[in-house]
């Protein structure tokens, strides 16, 4: 029998985003939900996203840490952002704004999430990651050098590695593997606004992978994050309402 899991990552306190999905997904009947982090940061609503997660793993979901969990819970921005010589000050202050609307066990939630799960069926095994097995940051992108590629999907034995981080949704074979990137639930940089998300069916006999938009109240979201007032709000805000990475 072949299992199905729903993948949803990238939510960046999209509440409203993320609600949208979660009907679809239940349409669905997926024998499984698996969150690829990124819970909180950017976006107007972390609490309730949090809150809508841990009930989601409460009812059987698995759920991994984003690199942007680690800046919101810890404001270790090092490991959260490696590629940035500066972290600037719109970053550091949507991470202290998150840190701010979470309780104490929220913020202790987002610390003991674990970078990569494993699920298994049969002969088939998926890696549920945030970027790519054994990175939270090192991600895989389509247009990735191909050895670089090679390197990264080559430290895991899974025959599915579900991933996020790029916020564009992709699904590409690699040999045997598939790497399905389901894209941007709550910040989409690809282009489209509406939420994205993604079903991986698992099978020992062959296992594939489908892509999903999800459309939803992409407006209230953005006037929401224009109104909030940190710096950087009005090109969250922009990113949110056109799906396109401005800065």
């Amino acid at each position: 029998m072949a299992l199905q899991v729903a993948l949803v990552g990238d939510i960046h306190g999209n509440i409203v985003a993320l609600d949208a999905v979660l009907k679809e997904v239940r349409r669905q009947r997926p024998d499984l939900i698996a969150i690829t982090g990124d819970l909180v940061l950017n976006g107007p609503r972390p609490a309730e996203v949090v809150r809508r997660v841990r009930e989601l793993e409460a009812a059987g979901a698995i759920v991994v840490q984003g690199n942007t969990d680690i800046a919101v819970a810890d404001f270790d921005y090092s490991a959260a952002f490696p590629w940035l010589e500066e972290v600037p000050a719109g970053h550091r202050a949507a991470a202290e704004w998150a840190h701010e609307q979470l309780a104490d066990d929220e913020l202790d939630y987002l610390r003991r999430l674990p970078a990569e799960r494993r699920v298994r069926d049969g002969g088939a095994m998926l890696l549920v990651c945030h970027a790519s097995p054994g990175s939270q940051t090192a991600g895989l992108p389509v247009d990735l050098d191909p050895s670089v590629l090679t390197e990264r999907v080559t430290r895991t034995d899974a025959d599915v590695i579900g991933c996020g981080h790029t916020h564009v949704a992709a699904i590409h074979e690699l040999g045997r593997r598939i790497i399905c990137n389901a894209g941007s639930c709550g910040y989409s940089y690809d282009n489209d606004p509406g939420a994205s998300w993604a079903v991986v069916t698992l099978d020992a006999e062959g296992s594939s992978a489908e892509l999903f938009r999800t459309s939803y109240e992409i407006q209230e979201v953005s006037d929401e994050l224009s109104l909030r007032g940190l710096p950087g709000d009005i090109y969250r805000a922009a990113i949110v309402r056109t799906g396109r990475f401005v800065r």
